[in-house]
């Protein structure tokens, strides 16, 4: 709500919120406790203590109103939980702007006004005030995607050393491949995410109460989740080519889970040369999934509960080039020695990076549907309804139906990211692999 402490009597004041808004004529009309009607500071004063609490939730208009009945006003609206802002610019609104959460004075106003104030509006103009509101949420969910994108990779890491030692198979990743991950090629997308673009629908949000932790249950969940994927598809890139790759050793799960039993006079071993335990090309399929799948996770990471069919990649340019040049580097270490003989790894041919693909896209894919599923069922009060859905459910008395959501949903969908993206995942799916032979064998 709005309340409007003008000076002037209480019919030009009803007057001005009449005119930008503020109440309409059928409110100032209700009975009662001039509920979203008005009140003079006198009159408030005779109000009891309960009723003028109550004023203060209801009342859109105060004339005539004091410094103290201002200040006063922001207590009661403290008290409610609500998060107070209050403008102004002169003495009189001093007492106010200091007790608000954020006083707001013109640039134009008094110097008491603008040492009393956490915000000076230089152009004196109200509609900054949006602006500010839009870019403060904007940073707060930067912060919140930054943090969100580097837990749930290190999650994945995490997991996938934790799996290596619990399946008893050779490590997936050395120390030097994951201080390259950490420092290096995590390092620009992460910086990146600080540029992304407010939400499209971040105005349409109602405001976060003071007490909602900045990760949530449901946040963190995620990002257990993402990061549990994370670390068992670099654990299966490795497996994959100790026992499905055509150009790899192909051994059973028993002989790649107990590869220290592994011996010439073993019979479980017969035929297995035991070195290839030992080959860097499974800490390459590895490091190469786990690069490749952060990645997607940067893209991920673009919006909270907004799908990529709504802001593509290009909606945040940075992160498209911090992308690029984290695997520009990527391919580097793979490519130019001796650098793959400092790092242990291998180059990789085009049918091991359709398996590196393949393993790695399916991550855009399960943080879509978690989006989903927090959009429509576990947060669905993070987005207010439309005017045209509230006047709709007023009217008939019905929340909107299965197909308006559909129609809200496809609702500025990058109708070019979808010609991009689609033919080109058919494409890489499509391809010859053996990928699916792991789960056979």
């Amino acid at each position: 709500m709005i309340p409007f402490f003008p000076g002037d009597n209480k019919g030009t004041a009803l007057s001005i919120c009449r005119r930008v808004g503020i109440i309409t004529e059928q409110e100032e009309e209700q009975e009662g406790l001039g509920i979203n009607g008005g009140l003079t500071g006198r009159e408030f004063d005779e109000l009891p203590p309960h009723l003028q609490r109550q004023a203060c939730r209801t009342v859109r208009c105060f004339a005539r109103v004091e410094p103290a009945h201002k200040s006063r006003i922001v207590e009661y609206l403290q008290s409610l939980n609500e998060i107070t802002a209050m403008t102004g610019d002169g003495v009189n609104d001093a007492p106010a702007l200091k007790k608000a959460e954020i006083g707001i004075a013109m640039g134009s106003g008094t110097a008491v006004a603008k040492s009393a104030s956490e915000m000076i509006l230089a152009d004196d103009n109200f509609s900054t005030i949006v602006a500010a509101v839009e870019e403060g949420r904007a940073i707060y969910n930067n912060m919140k995607q930054f943090i969100r994108y580097l837990i749930s990779s290190n999650i994945g890491e995490v997991v996938c050393i934790f799996l290596t030692a619990a399946l008893g198979m050779p490590e997936a990743l050395i120390p030097v491949q994951l201080l390259w991950v950490n420092l290096v090629t995590d390092g620009f997308p992460a910086t990146a995410l600080g540029f992304n673009p407010p939400d499209l629908d971040i105005m349409s949000r109602p405001p976060r109460t003071s007490k909602e932790p900045l990760i949530s249950s449901w946040l963190f969940c995620r990002y257990l989740i993402i990061g549990c994927y994370v670390g068992a598809a670099t654990v299966g890139a490795a497996a994959w080519w100790f026992m499905a790759a055509h150009d790899g050793p192909k051994v059973s799960f028993y002989q790649l889970s107990h590869y220290l039993q592994c011996s010439e006079g073993h019979a479980e071993f017969a035929g297995v040369q035991c070195s290839v335990f030992e080959s860097p090309y499974p800490m390459t399929m590895a490091l190469s999934v786990l690069v490749t799948i952060e990645m997607c996770n940067a893209l991920n990471s673009l919006s909270e509960n907004q799908s990529l069919l709504k802001m593509p990649p290009w909606s945040n340019p940075w992160l498209v080039g911090a992308i690029c040049l984290s695997m520009a580097l990527h391919f580097l270490i793979l490519y130019v020695d001796p650098l793959p003989m400092i790092f242990q790894i291998r180059p990789l041919s085009w049918p091991q990076w359709v398996v590196v693909l393949k393993m790695s896209l399916p991550v855009i894919l399960m943080d879509e549907a978690l989006k989903l599923l927090a959009r429509n069922y576990i947060e669905p009060g993070s987005q207010m309804q439309t005017v045209e859905e509230e006047e709709e459910q007023r009217r008939t008395g019905v929340s909107p139906g299965l197909m308006a959501r559909m129609r809200q949903s496809l609702n500025g969908v990058s109708w070019s990211f979808v010609l991009i993206s689609a033919p080109l995942l058919i494409w890489i799916f499509s391809l010859d692999s053996d990928i699916t032979n792991i789960f056979w064998e």
